[in-house]
């Protein structure tokens, strides 16, 4: 079962109402925190997907999902080519910048830094762009978290790392219906990579800014 965020995570005993999610692409956001905001339909999500805006098709798709999910949100479009080049800091973060609503969040859900499966350089990148704003403080929020998947070196679908900070496995009829929106709200075909590996089971890390963990090492030595 996927924590409740309204009574809060583990040792917490707050609730937590607004949640950013960060993605590279239209799906991210299902894939692989869909179940987690299935499961708590009381808070407000703002969905930020960083690619795709022109790609009339998935645009439409993404709208479609947004109502399924009872979240808000916006896309932007970064440079999603075949080629996969790398794309300057500056320009993702002010991408980032300019499509998230300047506000605080009591959390915000982004890609892992090193990626969900081998390899996807937008996913990467969106993290670490993340990551360098919180840490800076230009974008506010009481906590970050980044997805927890790994494949192996491409040796299988991904899957939820088992230590993280969160890995729950899913209600039957949450995960269900996160598929049909991969399946058909998104319109992957059932043997498609996406659909085979929508995760039944999410996982998150805690990420602690720079800082505070700087903090920490003085008060503990």
């Amino acid at each position: 079962m996927i924590p409740d965020l309204q009574t809060g995570i583990r040792d917490k005993n707050y609730c937590i109402k607004s949640v950013a999610v960060i993605v590279a692409h239209p799906d991210d956001e299902t894939l692989w925190v869909g179940g987690m905001i299935l499961s708590n339909p009381f808070a407000q999500w703002f969905i930020v997907c960083l690619s795709r805006k022109r790609d009339k098709e998935r645009a439409t798709r993404f709208g479609q999902a947004l109502k399924v999910l009872g979240a808000d949100g916006v896309m932007g479009d970064l440079d999603d080519g075949p080629n996969q080049k790398p794309v300057a800091n500056k320009v993702v973060e002010d991408l980032i910048m300019k499509l998230l609503p300047h506000r605080h969040y009591d959390l915000i859900i982004t890609h892992n830094p090193s990626g969900e499966y081998t390899r996807h350089l937008r996913h990467e990148e969106t993290s670490n762009a993340v990551l360098r704003l919180w840490n800076s403080d230009k974008i506010d929020a009481s906590e970050l978290w980044t997805f927890a998947y790994e494949d192996g070196n491409k040796a299988y679908y991904p899957r939820a790392i088992q230590t993280a900070f969160i890995c729950q496995k899913l209600w039957g009829d949450v995960w269900f219906k996160k598929y049909r929106i991969i399946t058909e709200t998104y319109g992957f075909a059932t043997n498609s990579w996406e659909a085979l590996t929508t995760p039944e089971t999410e996982a998150f890390q805690q990420i602690f800014k720079q800082k505070d963990i700087k903090k920490k090492q003085i008060i503990n030595t």
